[in-house]
């Protein structure tokens, strides 16, 4: 099954061109490994109501499945994707960024600063990443298994239910 993703780095320094983005690449070459597709790349400052008009854009559009976001997950004040996210989610999806979570936690305590979340809008479904490549990709990574049969669910795939 090909998976259509979205991936939206929140930066402000990287929207302005002060750094490159780095892991929205390495998201990218690990999503084109798994064989799936890469329906729209963007790179966006940290400013809530632009975030969440392109999250409800794209998630409306019905060309992508998942959405990724990397960065805006921390303490800071400028880190608003998990706010920009909930404002636009229509179901919540804790056991994904719980299990990121705990796995990021058996690699750097800093994960349980993460205020990632996760969650479902129509037939797409949203996940916060960090912003950096490394904890981006290794969060990535922990929810891959579960991906494509999520996206069947949601797609309401017959064939769904023989993956059980």
């Amino acid at each position: 099954m090909t998976i259509r993703f979205g991936i939206l780095t929140l930066s402000d320094r990287s929207s302005r061109g002060e750094r490159e983005d780095a892991s929205g690449p390495a998201l990218a070459q690990l999503i084109r490994a798994q064989n799936w597709s890469i329906a729209r790349e963007k790179i966006l400052p940290d400013e809530l109501s632009v975030i969440r008009a392109t999250l409800t854009e794209w998630a409306d559009s019905g060309e992508m499945d998942v959405i990724l976001t990397t960065g805006s997950t921390g303490f800071a004040a400028r880190d608003v994707a998990p706010e920009a996210t909930r404002a636009v989610i229509q179901r919540d999806t804790p056991g994904l960024v719980e299990t990121m979570r705990a796995e990021s936690l058996k690699m750097t305590p800093h994960a349980m600063l993460s205020r990632a979340i996760a969650g479902i809008r129509g037939r797409t479904l949203i996940i916060n990443l960090p912003g950096s490549p490394t904890g981006a990709v290794e969060n990535l990574q922990t929810v891959i298994p579960v991906l494509s049969h999520a996206v069947q669910l949601l797609k309401e795939d017959p064939s769904s239910e023989s993956s059980h």
